[in-house]
């Protein structure tokens, strides 16, 4: 079974509720997810809108998931999961989730959420490590990744 990633918060390629963008709640959406490969060690998450006017902004990135994970639930306070969970710094300079908001008249921007699982335990990036970073480095150790895009627009 191939990798795949959900959210129960929205339909592949549809709009993202506000809840989860930094014009509602600024929440991360829960996500759901199956068909980790065999000899995964580590999962990362990265999410990115590459429609942003400066390029492709980095919305979020978690590492070190355990392969044995399947979700990260909605985070009520804006930062997610368990302590354990390394994140990154995202484009805003923030080292939790920040949702999107796209420049108001700027059309339709796609986020998308991406997942991959490594053949490594843990991600070997410093400590404050942007989005692309993460991503980048990932992708040295990738088994398998799968993505899901949602939409927002102001």
């Amino acid at each position: 079974m191939p990798l795949t990633l959900i959210s129960p918060a929205f339909p592949a390629g549809g709009k993202i509720p506000e809840r989860y963008t930094r014009d509602g709640q600024n929440v991360s959406p829960p996500l759901k997810w199956s068909g980790v490969p065999d000899g995964a060690k580590s999962l990362v998450l990265v999410v990115q809108d590459p429609d942003a006017p400066s390029g492709t902004f980095g919305h979020w990135a978690v590492f070190n998931i355990p392969p044995d994970a399947s979700e990260l639930a909605e985070a009520q306070d804006g930062k997610p999961g368990p302590s354990a969970l390394r994140q990154g710094t995202n484009d805003f300079g923030n080292a939790y989730y920040d949702g999107p908001q796209p420049p108001v008249g700027h059309g339709v921007h796609h986020y998308h959420f991406r997942l991959a699982a490594l053949d490594v335990p843990s991600l070997s990036v410093p400590g404050q490590a942007g989005v692309q970073s993460v991503w980048k480095e990932a992708q040295k150790h990738a088994l398998e990744q799968t993505e899901l895009v949602g939409t927002y627009a102001r």
